[in-house]
């Protein structure tokens, strides 16, 4: 196979795995809607990936054989996180009275939460390495001496649904000038934060 065939194999492939909604990138989508340094969070997210899909794609087999309390550590750890970003969600779900500032004059939430918030959401997140390291190394296997192109169309893959997330949520946000909406989104990601809990502890 050529790499190209090989690179958009990648590509697919890492679009598939990444578009499922999830806590990721239900934060990709509210710091898209609220138009909150959309740059930096999903470039961070993509790089991310990037870095992941890399290690999947060269080692992915050695790290489970040298680090078995990662996953139980990673599972339960991320867990937690969601449980409390979730009812974080939910609070304002019920409480906040906010609307999207559509011209543009909201207060800027500080960047570093922000980007520390959407490290946990990727790197506390056991479902992100079963995808990028684990599925993704997998299949490359079946591309030997063209795991590159592979790594390279699965990256590509990344950016490209983080930063189409990320700035096409802003075509939503007349919608979200309403409160009513506003909180109905962070009701539903809370909701989506606490399914994706419940689902890794389940199936420990």
């Amino acid at each position: 196979m050529s790499d190209l065939t090989i690179y958009l194999t990648g590509l697919g492939i890492g679009l598939s795995l990444i578009i499922a909604i999830g806590a990721q990138n239900a934060f990709v989508l509210r710091q898209g809607l609220r138009g909150s340094h959309v740059f930096p969070v999903v470039l961070t997210c993509a790089l991310s990936d990037a870095i992941l899909i890399v290690v999947g794609v060269t080692s992915f087999a050695k790290i489970a054989a040298w680090l078995p309390m990662v996953d139980p550590v990673m599972r339960y750890g991320g867990a937690a996180f969601l449980v409390w970003y979730g009812a974080r969600n939910m609070r304002a779900a019920f409480t906040s009275s906010q609307a999207l500032w559509i011209d543009g004059a909201a207060p800027r939430e500080p960047l570093r939460p922000v980007l520390l918030t959407a490290l946990a959401l990727t790197w506390l997140n056991p479902h992100v390495y079963l995808d990028t390291v684990v599925l993704l190394g997998t299949i490359s296997t079946q591309y030997a001496g063209q795991q590159f192109a592979f790594a390279a169309g699965a990256v590509s893959g990344s950016f490209l649904f983080f930063f189409a997330l990320g700035y096409g949520a802003g075509k939503l946000r007349p919608l979200f000038a309403q409160p009513s909406a506003w909180r109905l989104l962070e009701g539903g990601i809370a909701l989506v934060m606490w399914a994706i809990a419940v689902k890794l502890i389940l199936s420990a």
